[in-house]
């Protein structure tokens, strides 16, 4: 399983909702059963503050399904401009794996 790359877009005062599936190297879905997921959004790697983004395994977990989430609130109070994130999986024997990462776009609304 290798880290993928996906820029996202967020307005700001919307609500914001994204599924993505973890895959093998050979790409099948790679079965979550015994993980969790954990995703936060800074505006830099070395930022102290961040965004926890809601993060869930869909079910089935065997499908590799992870749905990331912020609520209109969540996105409102974000500042517009340019954040980075990442999506990590830890195994119940604690390894930690970055599964997604990228930038975040995070735009002004007109009408909030």
């Amino acid at each position: 399983m290798a880290s993928a790359v996906s820029n996202l877009l967020i307005y700001q005062g919307s609500d914001f909702i994204i599924d993505f599936t973890v895959e093998n190297d050979n790409g099948t879905p790679f079965s979550l059963v015994g993980y969790t997921v954990a995703c936060k959004i800074k505006k830099h790697y070395t930022s102290s503050t961040s965004t926890t983004v809601t993060a869930a395994i869909l079910s089935p977990a065997t499908a590799g399904q992870i749905q990331l989430s912020l609520t209109n609130g969540q996105t409102a109070a974000m500042k517009s401009g340019r954040y980075v994130y990442d999506v990590v999986i830890t195994a119940t024997s604690g390894t930690k794996s970055r599964v997604l990462e990228g930038s975040v776009s995070v735009l002004e609304g007109v009408t909030v």
